[in-house]
């Protein structure tokens, strides 16, 4: 029986909301095989944004008629069929481009209408799927890429995930929210899901229950970025493993229902919970389905989703190696190499990092130096410095309609050069996005490089950047704060390389860059932006 749309009488409704009420985003898979066979120019304008539910979306400028697709990989984990599949279809379809998302999913470029039902073919033989990807649904659900291998983790999340991932598939009544919806599901100890940016975390907690403790976990609720981020909160619920995908429903019917429909900027479920109140929006939880007050959370320090190096896995004998994938941009031929050595080494699989890289597991212990000695990893490293190794862009201008600046090279050539100028004794995180919609993720970065136009002193509009400072999660969870001063684009390079150097030179030794901004404040760093951008203006 299908469900009520309770906000279809709301005569605030924005147009989006009014174009849904007459079709469905999903419903937009029954068109594409039609558009496929006529062509992109049979496609009617005003329906090129529900291509969003199939995971597509029109890269810049959109009347070429090239398509970003992003495919689902919830958890991050990747079988060795399905890493072959997307090499594929990246060389056939993509221009061998293949991009690994701060989300865990991997994301296309230069697709054609054409050839998009061949795409979703070779997809669901894999198992893998677009559907959802983007639009007003439940996207990707990011998880633990260790899951099952991790020697910090409650429990093994993977079952969980692919239950709750599954039943949301193409169900139709979830497929319109009132915006995008992101959910992580995770049992790692160090926080690998970025719990507090999510609009629904569940993360890992003890429940002493009848004399027995019992795992599971806590939800934290209402997590977000763009251009007004918030930081999720923790509801005093406790979740057993049993519970996840009711609550997720509970959770999402709530957002369905009651989230706010008429100005779009104002869809996102943090609205909600700021409005609410994490009290008011528990009493309605406990409306859709009966849980406990929380228990003990157990998340320790935040890791950022990194895991460079050799580990040993929970299980003896095996191991984890972590590898950089610069700014997560992969090529066709480097994924079916890397699947390669995981099948010879390994089981096949490659995890996919929401910090945009990836794990290769179950590798023996013998197996390691061998491993190690592949050329690939000459390029994809296991150790990289301080910087490339730290860096995360978005898709930026290349592709994104939303984008001002170029990004994703560009990142990649400035954490570069700061590595070769610069040597410092710990890490700094470094997100850069083209637009206030960060899907790179600036905020919780300790710089994060912010792209804007503005007018040179020739009257010129220009790629420029602003600078933040200061983010991080779990304990002492804040979003970085904007450091004043617009900087053109072609500075970039020699103003972050003297704010790193100030960064150097009065730091404690093993002190990493929050640890130095909590100590020292804001005004320290301000003070020598400041100085920088008047020495390049004179």
């Amino acid at each position: 029986m299908a469900y009520t749309k309770v906000w279809k009488d709301n005569e605030k409704l924005n147009k989006e909301e009014k174009a849904k009420l007459q079709k469905d985003g999903l419903d937009i898979l029954e068109d594409i095989p039609r558009y496929a066979e006529e062509g992109f120019e049979s496609i009617p304008k005003d329906q090129w944004s529900l291509f969003k539910w199939a995971g597509l979306y029109l890269q810049k400028p959109k009347e070429d008629g090239y398509f970003m697709m992003r495919v689902n990989i919830p958890s991050g984990v990747l079988k060795y069929e399905q890493a072959l599949a997307l090499a594929a279809i990246a060389k056939d379809y993509g221009r061998d481009v293949i991009d690994i998302t701060t989300r865990q999913a991997v994301q296309f470029h230069w697709l054609e209408i054409e050839n998009i039902p061949d795409i979703f073919k070779r997809l669901k033989a894999v198992g893998l799927s677009s559907v959802g990807a983007c639009g007003d649904i439940l996207r990707t659900i990011v998880g633990n890429p260790l899951a099952g291998i991790d020697p910090n983790e409650l429990m093994d999340t993977r079952e969980i995930v692919d239950d709750v991932y599954w039943y949301f598939q193409g169900n139709r009544d979830y497929s319109n929210l009132p915006r995008k919806y992101k959910i992580s599901i995770s049992s790692n100890i160090n926080n690998a899901q970025n719990a507090e940016i999510n609009c629904l975390s569940f993360v890992p907690a003890v429940k002493n229950i009848d004399g027995k403790d019992v795992v599971g976990f806590h939800i934290y609720v209402g997590g977000g970025l763009s251009a007004k981020p918030y930081l999720a909160e923790e509801l005093d619920v406790f979740v057993r493993p049993e519970q996840v995908k009711d609550t997720t429903e509970a959770v999402t019917t709530i957002f369905r229902d009651f989230g706010y429909r008429d100005k779009r900027h104002r869809a996102r479920l943090k609205f909600l919970m700021a409005d609410w109140g994490p009290d008011a929006f528990k009493e309605k939880l406990l409306e859709y389905i009966e849980l406990p007050s929380k228990g003990e959370n157990r998340f320790e320090a935040w890791n950022a989703g990194y895991f460079y190096g050799v580990h040993p896995q929970k299980q003896e004998g095996l191991n984890y190696i972590g590898l950089n994938i610069p700014v997560g941009r992969l090529y066709s031929d480097e994924l079916i190499e890397l699947a390669g050595i995981s099948k010879t080494y390994g089981n096949g699989e490659i995890r996919t990092c929401n910090s945009q890289n990836v794990v290769i597991p179950n590798i023996k212990d013998n197996d390691v130096d061998s491993f190690l000695r592949e050329t690939l990893l000459d390029r994809l490293n296991i150790e990289p410095k301080n910087f490339i190794g730290y860096s995360v862009s978005c898709t930026g201008i290349e592709y994104c309609n939303l984008a001002l600046v170029e990004t994703k090279e560009r990142m990649k050539q400035i954490a570069n050069y700061l590595d070769e100028k610069l040597s410092i004794d710990v890490p700094v995180r470094i997100h850069m996005v083209g637009c206030p919609n960060a899907c790179g993720q600036r905020q919780i970065a300790d710089i994060g490089l912010q792209g804007i136009k503005m007018k040179n002193k020739d009257k010129q509009l220009v790629e420029a950047f602003e600078i933040y400072v200061g983010g991080r999660l779990s304990e002492d969870a804040q979003f970085n704060k904007k450091l004043k001063g617009k900087i053109e684009a072609h500075h970039l390079n020699d103003v972050l390389l003297e704010l790193l150097k100030h960064f150097k030179s009065t730091k404690i030794a093993g002190e990493d860059f929050y640890d130095f901004y909590e100590r020292t404040g804001v005004d320290p760093l301000q003070e020598k932006l400041t100085e920088i951008i008047s020495e390049k203006a004179s």
